[in-house]
């Protein structure tokens, strides 16, 4: 796989995650108890055989820098191989990068430098595993200048979506961004084919095309919006990829850009058989582990006797420590305390979360070193929520990083 070069974009500012990234980009926003969301996608190209990585970095990157030099620091330099972080440098003008193609755009010099095959570009905030070297033998086999992975979606979807429309050989023939009236599956009309975010080009073909739209003062300098309409005007194969199992069912994808979005994720892990496994010895998921002593769950004597916890459906991480409380359907990262009589349920609790006595938590993402007093109740009463902490649409509360809770 020496002949791919692949480009990680991890520069967006992420707005509608916050305040979960208010100090942080959203690749880096803490995941699944221990993880980042970058690991996932990173993961995936260590997994697939992929060796010459760059990651491209932007807004409110220290975190995700110092993950990645702490934790992906793994490969042979003397054998060519290497994951770098590539900061935006205004190389080509005076303008941050405006669009997805103009992020590839300003760091062209390294395309050359290298002179792959083929070049790789994927989003660094999505939730999936996946084989890159099947969506290359794709790409080759159809002889396209372009692929485009794609994952089904019911209709109804649409307007989360780019929504790639392609013919009954899976040749791209339009893109719709975020359609109310979308193109759907020339074999389902119930399905759409949402676009993944992730585009395998020849590596001639890309540099063409990001100098013809560099030119266009009109473009917005997106590959979905842009560069596939450009290739289809211009007669160029492009190629969807669908993102199937052997079933023939769509695996699963996740785009966390919505703090609902990201919740959910976090849940789908939580369940008795869940959607996405984390305990998949031959596509593992890596990340930079901290030292931790281990987990340590306790009892505490009241005056009806011993008090013992209870902890169901949930992932409980290193350096946690629970005193007789009871934690359901939650997600706890690093270094979380939870004090005695205290109940946790489907919340996201991140490092250094320290929840106080018989506090009561239910439905909440509490962000890192936040301590809830004892007998604080989160989750339960959304109007005064409202008046203390972000809430989402679907009536998740968030409490932002080291905020002081009353």
């Amino acid at each position: 796989m020496r002949e791919i070069l692949t480009f990680i974009l991890a520069g967006g500012k992420g707005e509608r995650l916050n305040p979960l990234t208010r100090d942080r980009a959203k690749p880096a926003v803490p995941f699944g108890g221990i993880y980042r969301i970058i690991d996932f996608t990173l993961s995936n190209c260590i997994n697939s055989g992929l060796r010459k990585i760059y990651v491209l970095i932007q807004y409110k990157s220290f975190s995700l820098q110092k993950h990645i030099l702490s934790g992906w620091d793994i490969f042979s330099s003397q054998l060519g191989e290497f994951i770098d972080i590539i900061p935006a440098q205004q190389r080509i003008g005076s303008d941050w990068y405006r669009g997805t193609a103009d992020a590839i755009y300003q760091n062209v010099y390294a395309i050359q430098d290298h002179s792959p095959e083929l070049v790789l570009i994927l989003a660094g905030d999505h939730i999936y595993k996946m084989d890159y070297q099947k969506m290359i033998e794709h790409h080759k086999k159809m002889g396209a200048n372009m692929t485009v992975a794609c994952v089904e979606m019911p209709k109804e979807t649409s307007r989360d979506f780019g929504v790639i429309e392609v013919n009954e050989r899976n040749f791209v023939c339009g893109f719709q961004e975020k359609p109310h009236d979308p193109k759907t599956l020339p074999a389902d009309e119930t399905k759409i084919f949402a676009s993944m975010g992730i585009y395998l080009f020849n590596t001639k073909s890309l540099l063409e095309e990001l100098d013809l739209d560099a030119s266009n003062m009109l473009s917005e300098h997106d590959f979905g919006k842009n560069i596939i309409p450009q290739m289809l005007r211009n007669k160029k194969k492009v190629c969807a990829y669908n993102f199937i199992g052997q079933d023939n069912h769509p695996l699963y994808w996740r785009d966390i850009g919505t703090r609902d979005a990201y919740y959910q994720a976090n849940m789908d892990l939580v369940s008795p058989k869940p959607l996405f496994d984390l305990y998949d010895k031959s596509w593992p998921v890596r990340t930079y582990h901290e030292q931790y002593p281990p987990i340590k769950t306790m009892s505490y004597e009241a005056d009806s006797g011993m008090i013992n916890g209870l902890i169901n459906d949930s992932l409980v991480s290193g350096g946690c420590v629970i005193t007789g409380a009871h934690i359901q359907r939650s997600v706890l990262s690093t270094n979380v305390k939870i004090h005695k009589g205290a109940e946790v349920l489907d919340s996201i609790l991140l490092d250094g979360v320290v929840v106080g006595e018989h506090a009561k938590i239910k439905k909440t993402i509490i962000d890192k070193e936040v301590n809830i007093p004892p007998y604080s109740e989160i989750g339960y009463d959304l109007s005064l929520d409202k008046k203390r902490f972000d809430v989402t649409t679907s009536g998740v509360v968030i409490v932002a990083k080291k905020t002081s809770v009353q």
